[in-house]
Order: C-alpha cells, then sequence, then structure tokens
C-alpha cells in the first residue's frame, strides 16, 4: 500500500445513539440522480442510505442522545466505471465481515451507533464486458460513541496478534497484519496466504492472497475484504485505491 497524506485531526462531529452491532438494516426507498441502484434489490429505486434500527433488547441510548445514526450510501466507495463490474450493493454485515480464526472483527461491543456493509464488485480495465469479475471488496462501515472506535482498533490488534494462522477450505492460510500509515487517524493491512488448490482440494503449486484493511475515521471504523472471483487471489492494487477513496468517503460525510 503507498503512503498518502493523513486526513486533518477528528473534528466534532453528530452526537450518536447507541445501537447494538450488527443492527437490523433499514434502507431508505428515495432515489438520487447521481447513484447506481444496487444489483441485489428487489426495489427498483436504489437505497441512498443504510440506517441502523434500534433493537428493543438493547441498552437505552446514551443522555446526550439526539437520535439513531443514519449511514448514507454516499460514505461507502463506488469504483469508477472503467473498474465497476456492477454497482455497488446491500449485503448483511455478517457477510461483509472477514472471518479468520474467530470473530475477529465483529466485536464493536454496545459502543456501536450504527453499523451497514456494502459489495462492489471489479473487473480489469479495458476487460471483456462478457468476461467474469475479477473479485469483490466487501466494505462495513461502524459508527461508535465515546472512544469506541479506537476501543475497536486496539481490540482488533490484541486478537490479530493471537492469529497468525487459520483454516481455510481445510488449508493452512497465513496472516501478516502491518500498520497502514497514512490513511485515517489510523489503519491496519492484513495479507493473507494460501495454496493454491483445484475443485478437487489438490495442491497446484504456488499460493494465492488477498488484503483486508481496517480504517479509523475518527468516530467510525471501516473494513474492507477483498476476496478475488471463485476463490482466486484478491487485487492490491484496486484495494489501495478502494481504501483510499472510501476514508475519503467517510471524512466527506463526517463534515
Amino acid at each position: 500500500m503507498s503512503r498518502h497524506t493523513p486526513l486533518p485531526p477528528a473534528r466534532t462531529r453528530r452526537v450518536l445513539a447507541l445501537i447494538p452491532l450488527l443492527g437490523t438494516i433499514t434502507l431508505a426507498t428515495a432515489c438520487t440522480a447521481t447513484e447506481d441502484p444496487p444489483a441485489s434489490t428487489s426495489s427498483s429505486a436504489a437505497p441512498t442510505s443504510a440506517a441502523a434500527a434500534v433493537d428493543p433488547t438493547s441498552q437505552p441510548p446514551s443522555a446526550s442522545a439526539s437520535g439513531p445514526v443514519t449511514i448514507p450510501t454516499s460514505a461507502f466507495v463506488e469504483l469508477p466505471a472503467e473498474l465497476r463490474k456492477s454497482p455497488r450493493r446491500t449485503v448483511p454485515v455478517e457477510e461483509a465481515l472477514p472471518k479468520l480464526c474467530g470473530d475477529e472483527f465483529g466485536t464493536g461491543g454496545r459502543q456501536v451507533t450504527a453499523s451497514a456493509a456494502m459489495t462492489v464488485t471489479y473487473k480489469e480495465a479495458d476487460d471483456n464486458p462478457s468476461n467474469t469479475p475479477q473479485g469483490m471488496v466487501h466494505q462495513t462501515i461502524f459508527t461508535f460513541g465515546g472512544t469506541g472506535a479506537a476501543d475497536y482498533m486496539a481490540r482488533l490488534r490484541t486478537s490479530l496478534e493471537a492469529c497468525p494462522s487459520y483454516q481455510q477450505s481445510g488449508n493452512r492460510a497465513t496472516v501478516k497484519t502491518e500498520a497502514l500509515p497514512g490513511v485515517g487517524d489510523e489503519a491496519l493491512l492484513l495479507t493473507r496466504t494460501w495454496p493454491n488448490t483445484n475443485v478437487n482440494g489438490e495442491h497446484t503449486g504456488g499460493n494465492g492472497s488477498s488484503q483486508i484493511a481496517v480504517a479509523r475515521v475518527d468516530t467510525a471504523v471501516t473494513v474492507f475484504n477483498d476476496q478475488g472471483w471463485e476463490g482466486s487471489s484478491g487485487n492490491p492494487a484496486i484495494l489501495d485505491r478502494v481504501v483510499r477513496d472510501g476514508v475519503r468517503a467517510i471524512d466527506a460525510w463526517q463534515r
């Protein structure tokens, strides 16, 4: 990943209400002239926001809360047309988050005020339209109250230290974790590597790899999970662009 200029210092932002991790996602039906319709939605209107609804079993909002948090579609990354195989679409958070040794990426706790996820499917530039996609990037955004975002990053680092490898389709996949400077207020880059196999699970030589990036932008954390098409390797260059553009989108939303 390339180095980039850090975002400006954290600013005072909207007051957030307490909503549990992986809350129910509700979609608005209004659309804008610039928004592409998600490929998997049954409605003909493109959702313009992904809001985390209040769970009646959760803890009550803090005394300073003014209402539930809404994560708009504009806060999510969208690829340029030359790299976009299909428009971004909403997905359940639990499906978008990576799974390694355990639930490392889903441990937001009670300080999570909203969560939502979208997937963008990418291709190589100038690729034949009839070709299969090159891969997908699943993006999850969490918003937090108090110090929740920084706490999430600290817990994630601890969990990843205990997960240098894990089982993937019967094979051992290794995990390399490193700091990702110049992205958001703090960020991590994970590289997963596994032995290539055929449809019968037999090793064919060489390794496949894909990456995960996690960035904190003030009181929000975003997780980018790059997956190559049908188990192939991901594209680090595209993920690099997605991460940089995605962090800028979140920063613009929080202004």
